[in-house]
């Protein structure tokens, strides 16, 4: 005869932690099932359970990103994607776009910036709330008149050594992006810091190979599922070149800080505002507001200070690459930009003033980043219910404006892949603020917006007066891929000579 079955005698805190994960994983479930039903609605690709798009998101970043247009002329001007159990939400439309960045209560990052917090701590891209709000507004009031001046003049300087350094690559294919890259880390770092690095001369420089390092192995855990999970990426061969990488980062910024500081320590008259001194830089506003410490410590500062070396020089290195590209492709733009400095600055020295009037040049960058947006996509995380085209997106989806798409809807844009600058030199502009976001738009948008302008055209006349740009991939070969910025799977290759004037 069986014997009736036995409940285990367990202890009374054993009752609640059980019951306390059923209740936990139940909750979790019903939370999922609602979050699911309130965005199911959203056009969407046929997900799988649990995995959700993920067998159609493993692919290389180029297919990717030709995924998300394809996706869009498939399901229209919202649409949804799965990745595991996280919806992600996709607009490029105006009136889609408009209400999210109009919005104040989410202007929080995606997630995935999580990624950055090691190199970047909670700096000015990856802090959020109230530390954010208090952060803009303090390092705003740093960006004065003599910051665009010391960029303009550092912008001058450094792009003359391109040119330089470009002399060995005349009628040859050279890809350029590497170039701007060293070329923009020296005008951020001399900028930012007052310290001349020597990127574009001192090749194998200890910093300048670790932020590659670290910018590329950034880039791969934003779209790789294994890398984004920190218990299997911290054991990892890659996670180990990170943590060596980040450790010449971290040192050399607290070098730089610790320097300054001793140069001001040492300065009695403190000198540093005085005309006959050089202009302040970042780290010199920092430091001033800094009050020994009590409302930024050095930890802060070092993190600002990488927030700025990343985000410039990256941002402005692309853009610099995306202009070349373009001009290249449309020679009869150049010799136009070089006619207009003729007429208006002539023999005249080139300043952070009369630069401003070059409004061809002015249209030429615009368009090229509409039609090759730096930041090709802009995430931020839903905290707070948000109506989008009259669906109520729930707090914890992902939404992601694709500003690629975006700068070529022809309702704002005729004839969208066709370059054309005289759109912005029009007195007729798109009908609303938020058809064209190079650096963003709302409260969170970019805090260099009137810096990175300077640099870029420093750099653009500067090289159109020493060379001929041409471009040897036409644009139906580009392979475009998303990353913190639009890459070229093949780089930016570019044939140049020089220009005889």
């Amino acid at each position: 005869m069986l014997s009736a079955i036995q409940i285990p005698d367990l202890p009374w805190t054993a009752w609640i932690l059980s019951w306390s994960l059923i209740i936990f994983i139940a909750s979790f479930i019903i939370n999922h099932i609602i979050f699911s039903i309130a965005v199911w609605r959203i056009p969407h690709p046929k997900a799988l359970p649990l995995i959700g798009n993920a067998y159609q998101l493993n692919c290389n970043s180029e297919e990717f990103f030709s995924n998300l247009i394809k996706w869009q002329e498939e399901y229209g001007q919202i649409y949804l994607i799965w990745v595991g159990m996280r919806a992600f939400i996709f607009l490029y439309r105006v009136e889609t776009v408009k209400p999210l960045l109009e919005n104040s209560d989410n202007i929080d990052k995606s997630l995935e910036y999580r990624h950055l917090i090691p190199w970047l701590g909670t700096g000015l891209i990856t802090s959020n709330g109230e530390k954010w709000h208090s952060r803009r507004k303090l390092i705003s009031s740093t960006f004065h008149k003599h910051s665009l001046e010391d960029y303009f003049s550092c912008a001058m300087n450094e792009v003359n050594i391109m040119i330089n350094c470009l002399r060995k690559e005349i009628d040859k294919s050279v890809d350029i992006v590497p170039y701007a890259k060293r070329a923009a880390l020296d005008v951020i770092c001399d900028s930012s810091m007052g310290y001349r690095l020597d990127a574009q001369t001192t090749l194998y420089n200890e910093y300048v190979l670790a932020v590659d390092k670290l910018s590329h192995i950034t880039q791969y855990r934003f779209t790789s599922l294994w890398a984004s999970k920190d218990f299997l990426f911290k054991w990892s061969n890659l996670g180990k070149e990170y943590d060596r990488a980040l450790r010449v980062v971290h040192n050399f910024v607290d070098q730089v800080i610790a320097e300054r500081k001793r140069e001001r320590g040492n300065n009695e008259n403190n000198n540093y505002d005085k005309p006959t001194k050089r202009n302040k830089h970042l780290l010199d506003s920092l430091l001033d507001i800094s009050s020994n410490g009590t409302i930024l410590t050095d930890t802060d500062i070092r993190d600002e200070v990488n927030t700025f070396m990343f985000a410039g020089h990256d941002t402005t290195a692309t853009s610099i690459s995306w202009v070349l590209y373009a001009l290249g492709r449309n020679p009869q733009y150049q010799q136009r930009i070089l006619d207009e400095y003729d007429e208006i600055i002539g023999s005249d020295e080139l300043t952070n003033v009369n630069i401003k009037t070059l409004r061809l040049l002015e249209a030429c960058i615009k368009e090229t980043w509409r039609m090759y947006p730096v930041a090709p996509l802009i995430a931020r995380q839903i905290y707070k219910p948000i109506k989008i085209l009259g669906v109520t997106v729930p707090a914890g989806a992902t939404v992601l404006i694709n500003s690629y798409l975006l700068h070529r809807d022809p309702q704002n844009f005729p004839e969208p892949d066709v370059y054309r600058p005289e759109r912005f030199l029009s007195d007729n502009p798109p009908n609303s603020p938020y058809a064209f976001i190079p650096f963003s738009a709302g409260n969170r948008n970019c805090i260099g917006k009137n810096l990175a302008p300077i640099v870029v055209k420093v750099f653009i006349i500067s090289i159109l007066k020493a060379y001929h740009i041409e471009s040897l991939i036409p644009e139906d070969k580009l392979r475009l891929k998303a990353e913190l910025v639009l890459v070229n799977n093949d780089g930016v290759p570019l044939k140049i000579t020089p220009r005889e004037r």
